[in-house]
């Protein structure tokens, strides 16, 4: 169950982001998501663009994982080394910032399967120390692509998943994300 994310939603996705910073750091990657990252504010902009979504086992419940799912690109995605995107040609959609509770399972299967349905041609990057990102992208049907550096100068692994007989563009044959 996926809906969109509201302000009022914002204390538990920071929640979800510790949660995540907790994971990361207990499986060695200390060096992603360090000091105020994300900051409020960059999710204050996220669900006020309609960007954000949270993940829920039971709407009764509190949400078990916050994401990002962008349909109008990503400008550091233009470039990218030591490799190629699969296809350049096509729109596609961008998940950003997968956070969960850790004791949350399948849910990055959940989150991929569903932006799939909302677009078939889907992209991600993530840190190199993030060495469960990177399984769970490569597990869920992403290629490794090559490298992009976000606008900082930062480096990341890029993955991307397509259906070379999908739609070509976003949203064609889905309905209306929630």
């Amino acid at each position: 169950m996926i809906r969109k994310a509201t302000i009022n939603d914002l204390p538990r996705m920071m929640q979800l982001f510790d949660a995540a910073k907790g994971i990361m750091r207990s499986s060695g990657n200390m060096n992603q998501w360090t000091g105020n990252y994300p900051s409020e504010m960059l999710i204050r902009n996220e669900i006020a663009e309609g960007n954000s979504f949270l993940l829920f086992d039971d709407f009764s419940k509190p949400a078990v994982a916050t994401f990002a799912f962008i349909l109008t690109g990503e400008p550091t995605y233009s470039h990218i080394y030591n490799g190629s995107w699969l296809c350049n040609e096509r729109p596609y959609g961008v998940i950003h910032r997968l956070a969960s509770t850790p004791e949350s399972h399948g849910v990055a299967l959940r989150v991929f399967n569903w932006c799939f349905d909302q677009c078939h041609n889907l992209r991600a990057d993530t840190h190199r120390d993030n060495l469960i990102m990177q399984h769970l992208l490569l597990k869920n049907g992403f290629s490794y692509c090559g490298i992009i550096y976000l606008a900082n100068g930062d480096e990341r692994l890029a993955y991307q998943r397509i259906s070379l007989h999908a739609p070509q563009t976003p949203m064609a044959n889905t309905p209306q994300l929630p």
